[in-house]
Parts: structure tokens; C-alpha cells; sequence
């Protein structure tokens, strides 16, 4: 691993891989030019990391990665019945593996990006396994090592086990106990569904939610898009896009729906030993607490960068708010509105275009896909 680039990558997910790839059609040369650290023990972002029951046809989302198609290289399309039977945990690092070594990507793992921090014309990135100087950063970390359980009176104190979306394995692990579901987004509702199914379980959420019966439209993307990119700009912290879109429906919603399962409760105001109390005085014994709450920017390697304004934002700016406007030097990718897998892509674009043309890194001629 080159330890003087121009460019270093921190993460090698949909986000990390599509800069690394305009970097190469910019002109950077791999290795010399530029890296990519990735903390994981292979291909695949935190897609490999997912619960098994998590197939193509039940992610939210698969979208194709600059210059190859994910249905082309698996050879599944997540639309035909036959996806069912496919984990995503397993197709998609497939996918990014073979792309990694199509383009001849500079993914280095595992490498645990400890700190970054400012040294003049550059950036020194500490890990564990040594020193990278580079001009410029992309930071494509997501937000999977960084899951947020919010506070509650009593929590400390609750007798049954609180475990959070990342660490849900099968609904067969809360069998024979009262599970309540917390959280409003897709996967909430997903995993409250295969859990109903084995044992009896209560959702609350802390808004009613919004079911979009309708399909999902590009114009509804647009403008999810476009509030979260409003409020990053203005050095807010990025909002839910759930809170925009809604909740789309699905036949197993419907049939969740049937079932019963979806009768949702209000937000409860303490945890007890034995379960959860409302602020009426309602109290309900459950075993098990499931956090369905989202995750949060994993982006505590940056802070000595001082990135984060008063209100705990990032102010971003550039054609796709990837770039800090503190320091033009830093792109974050797959932060705020290129979170998702089709935005992450536009974004990887808009980045590496931006910082090349800002480090006057030479672009090259573009090479062939």
C-alpha cells in the first residue's frame, strides 16, 4: 500500500467503489494515485453483514454499479420469483468482488482507518496498519458501524435482552417470547413481519407511519432527495428519507396486514425491568426490545477535522453536496443525500470529478468498461 497518494478512498461499499472507479476513468493511477482502506474482511460494504432471510426480492434496492450490471454478473435479476431464494448477504459481495477486481480497484483490507487528521497541504490518515499521506479524501464509511438506540428513562434497568437491527439473525431467536419492535422504516416493519410470524409481538413507533400504496416514483425520489441534500447544505444533520417517502406496500405488508401485525402503538416514555410504561400509566411485559432505529454517519475518524457545525451538521456544498465546504479537500459520499445505492453512485461521480479538478490532478483520457 502506497503511504503518499493523491486521493485515499475510506470505504469500499457502493459509494467508496463508484469514486474509485471515476477516479480510474479521471486519469488517477491505482496505487500510485490513489487507495481505497476498507475495515471489512472482504467485498461486499455492510451488505455482508446482513441478515440471512434477507433476499433480492425483499432488499430495498440493488442498484448496478458504474460499468457493470448486478444482474448480469449474478445472474439473478432480483425482479424474477427465483430471487426469493437468493441472500443478499451473499449476492452482492459477490458483485462487488468481481467489480473490484474488473477495474482493478486499490481495495486494501482489512485496514481500520483510526484518525484523520490536517498536516498542512495534506491529510494524515492513521491506521492500523501504518500511515497514508493524500491531498484529497473521500470518505465513503456509511453509516453500518454506527447503529443508534436512543435513550430511555429505565433502560439500564430492564431484565430481557435489547438487541439492535444490526444484530438480527433469524426470527426463530425470539421464539416463545413477547418481541416489541421499535422503529417506523422499512426494515422495521420487515423484520416485525417475520417475527409475527413465529411469536407474538407489539410495534411502536414514534410517528404514525406514512404507507405508500402507490408505486414509487422517480419524482418521489427527486424530492426525498432534495430535502435531506437542503438540509446538509444548510449544515443540518441529514433527516429519514422513510419520513418523505413513506412506507411502500408490499404483498407481505398486506398480509401482515391482515394478520394484524401492523396495529401500531405510540412511542412509550420509560423502560421498566419487565417491559416498556406509557405516560398513561399503560404498562406491557415484553422479553425482548427490539432497536429497529437506523444508524447514524460513521464518522468519528474525522473529528479531529473540527467538519461539524454548532448543530452537530456538516455543511456541504458541490453539485451533489458531497463536498465539505470547510475544507474542499474532503468529500463525503454516501452521507445525507447519496445515502442510497442510486445516489451513491451520482455522488462517487460528482466526487471524484470535483476533487480532481480541485487537487489539478491531470484527467486522462477515459478508459474502456
Amino acid at each position: 500500500m502506497n503511504s503518499d497518494v493523491d486521493v485515499a478512498v475510506i470505504g469500499a461499499g457502493q459509494a467508496g467503489l463508484s469514486a474509485a472507479y471515476y477516479l480510474r476513468r479521471f486519469g488517477v493511477e491505482p496505487e500510485s494515485g490513489f487507495v481505497v482502506l476498507d475495515h471489512a474482511p472482504g467485498p461486499g460494504g455492510a451488505w455482508q453483514f446482513r441478515w440471512p432471510s434477507l433476499t433480492l426480492s425483499t432488499v430495498n434496492g440493488v442498484h448496478d454499479l458504474p460499468g457493470l450490471g448486478f444482474a448480469d454478473t449474478i445472474g439473478v435479476d432480483p425482479n424474477d420469483p427465483e430471487a426469493a431464494l437468493v441472500h443478499a448477504a451473499a449476492a452482492v459481495p459477490q458483485y462487488f468482488a468481481t467489480y473490484e477486481k474488473q477495474f482493478e480497484l486499490p481495495v486494501h483490507r482489512p485496514v481500520h482507518t483510526r484518525v484523520v487528521c490536517a498536516r498542512g497541504e495534506r491529510l494524515r490518515i492513521e491506521t492500523d496498519r501504518g500511515v497514508v499521506s493524500a491531498r484529497g479524501l473521500i470518505n465513503a464509511t456509511g453509516t453500518w458501524e454506527r447503529p443508534f438506540i436512543p435513550r430511555y428513562p429505565g433502560a439500564e434497568s430492564f431484565a430481557g435482552r435489547q438487541v439492535h437491527t444490526k444484530d438480527y439473525s433469524s426470527a426463530q431467536d425470539f421464539a416463545g417470547q413477547h418481541v416489541l419492535v421499535v422503529g417506523g422504516g422499512i426494515s422495521a416493519v420487515q423484520l416485525l413481519d417475520e417475527i409475527s410470524r413465529v411469536t407474538t409481538t407489539t410495534w411502536v413507533t414514534r410517528r404514525p407511519p406514512e404507507f405508500r400504496d402507490e408505486p414509487f416514483t422517480p419524482e418521489i425520489g427527486r424530492a426525498a432527495v432534495a430535502l435531506v441534500e437542503d438540509r446538509v447544505r444548510r449544515g443540518l444533520p441529514p433527516g429519514s428519507v422513510v419520513s418523505v417517502t413513506g412506507l411502500p406496500v408490499t404483498p407481505a405488508i398486506r398480509a401482515a396486514r391482515e394478520r394484524g401485525v401492523l396495529a401500531r402503538q405510540p412511542m412509550f416514555s420509560e423502560i421498566t425491568a419487565d417491559g416498556v410504561r406509557w405516560s398513561d400509566g399503560r404498562e406491557l411485559e415484553v422479553d425482548v426490545i427490539l432497536w429497529c432505529t437506523g444508524f447514524r454517519s460513521s464518522l468519528d475518524h474525522l473529528a479531529p477535522l473540527r467538519l461539524r457545525g454548532p448543530g452537530g451538521g456538516i455543511t456541504m456544498t458541490g453539485r451533489l453536496a458531497t463536498q465539505v465546504a470547510s475544507d474542499p479537500r474532503i468529500h463525503l459520499v454516501g452521507y445525507g443525500p447519496s445515502s442510497s445505492t442510486i445516489g451513491a453512485n451520482r455522488a462517487g461521480q460528482a466526487a471524484a470529478r470535483e476533487l480532481t479538478r480541485h487537487l489539478g490532478v491531470p484527467a486522462g483520457s477515459a478508459r474502456p468498461t
